[in-house]
């Protein structure tokens, strides 16, 4: 199984709320997840009743070969967050191997939840920068954990062609976090910022109540501004 460098993470319904500070306006948008891998937000929400389109290169594979790919990394990831451990804010969590099981957890529910997701439509295998949906197919496009945190494995062409892209299927994006793996802040940021015309989109870093990497508190929200 090959998944390049980009490593399946799960996360809940409850860190994408924090995360991008979703109201209940926004958690009634049609949503377009973007790399949510083996996260349970698709999972929980259509059980709430809302729409969640999910896209990842992983969705390519069975259910049994992601969770071989999950907890074969699931060691690595532990003990490297162990070893630096003073990188993050423990506060939802009390140590790595605390994580590393809400992280399994994570996994479990979207498993679960799988097989009829891809049935219906709602896990796509799909990857950026290139996606085969409509103009505003989508009213919110939720990207967690992909742009930015892996500015050294992903150029900046890739990142603007991204998000040009994400703006083309969904008014509003919303990318979450804008530090690197290392916890350095992104370079691409202000470039990714300064591609898109200031007179067609409003732009916006704001802080939010989910920090786990040091300084990892914040998101770039950007919207499309209505044409008069």
């Amino acid at each position: 199984m090959k998944l390049d460098d980009i490593v399946p993470w799960g996360r809940t319904l409850g860190e994408y709320r924090s995360m991008f500070s979703l109201s209940k306006t926004d958690l009634n948008a049609s949503i377009l997840g973007c790399g949510d891998g083996p996260a349970s937000f698709n999972a929980e929400m259509t059980r709430l009743g809302h729409s969640v389109t999910s896209i990842d290169p992983i969705y390519q594979f069975s259910a049994e070969q992601i969770e071989q790919r999950v907890r074969a990394t699931y060691e690595t990831i532990v003990a490297q967050v162990k070893q630096n451990s003073d990188r993050y804010v423990w506060c939802n969590f009390n140590d790595a191997d605390q994580l590393g099981q809400a992280r399994l957890r994570a996994m479990e529910m979207f498993l679960l939840d799988y097989e009829a997701g891809k049935a219906n439509g709602r896990y796509l295998h799909q990857s950026l920068p290139s996606l085969a949906f409509a103009d505003n197919q989508f009213e919110l496009c939720l990207c967690s954990h992909l742009l930015f945190l892996y500015s050294e494995q992903r150029s900046l062409e890739f990142h603007i062609a991204s998000v040009h892209e994400l703006l083309r299927v969904a008014p509003e994006v919303r990318i979450f976090p804008l530090i690197k793996l290392d916890g350095q802040p992104s370079p691409y940021v202000e470039a990714v910022i300064h591609s898109l015309p200031g007179q067609w989109f409003s732009i916006q870093i704001e802080a939010v109540a989910y920090e786990f990497q040091k300084g990892g508190n914040q998101m770039l929200k950007i919207s499309r501004r209505a044409i008069p």
